[in-house]
């Protein structure tokens, strides 16, 4: 018999909205069990992640893994972590990068798969449109501020900039953040893996 995850799961595949992913065979990308203690909020999976059906399948992800100080067996055990990015699907290519996710995807369908997991103890929120949503009007008014202010959320949350290998002049512009947010992030992300 299905549960309630997977219920959800058959949901956002079956939801009109997602119709188009269907008719191209893209299964929803994300991953959640009842028993995960963090849930890592990134913002939509990329190209390769879209066809390898594994999120964070990329350098970006490999260094995510770094800051978090975590395996790949760790990062991609579900009753560890919950993957939740802002869309579930790969948006397709902008300009310059790939597209934003969806607007409404998230109110759609996060509360309803976070309601489902009672162990979650730490939200790690990777990137602005994650930051928005989840902060709201505690959001700072840029996502260097935000990061920097990183204390002000923990225990329960922590934001992050994106981990791509693009970012590298914000991280050449901003050394706290590996001398500061990381070592917090790691704190914070084997209290709750432990707990």
């Amino acid at each position: 018999m299905a549960g309630p995850l997977d219920r959800i799961r058959a949901e956002i595949i079956a939801h009109e909205s997602n119709a188009w992913a269907r008719e191209l065979g893209y299964q929803p990308i994300y991953a959640a069990a009842p028993g995960a203690r963090i849930a890592l909020v990134g913002q939509a999976p990329g190209r390769k992640a879209q066809e390898s059906g594994v999120p964070w399948n990329d350098v970006s992800g490999v260094r995510l893994r770094s800051w978090l100080d975590v395996t790949d067996e760790q990062f991609y055990d579900p009753g560890l972590f919950a993957i939740l990015p802002m869309d579930f699907y790969y948006p397709g290519k902008a300009k310059s990068g790939d597209l934003p996710p969806r607007k409404g995807f998230a109110d759609l369908w996060h509360r309803r798969i976070l309601a489902e997991l009672p162990r979650v103890s730490l939200v790690v929120l990777v990137g602005s449109y994650a930051q928005k949503h989840y902060l709201g009007t505690r959001a700072k008014p840029s996502l260097t501020e935000t990061v920097r202010a990183y204390a002000e959320y923990l225990p329960s949350t922590i934001p992050l900039v994106h981990p791509s290998p693009l970012n590298f002049r914000w991280q050449t512009k901003n050394p706290w953040f590996e001398t500061d947010v990381v070592p917090a992030l790691r704190s914070a992300v084997a209290a709750a893996i432990t707990s």
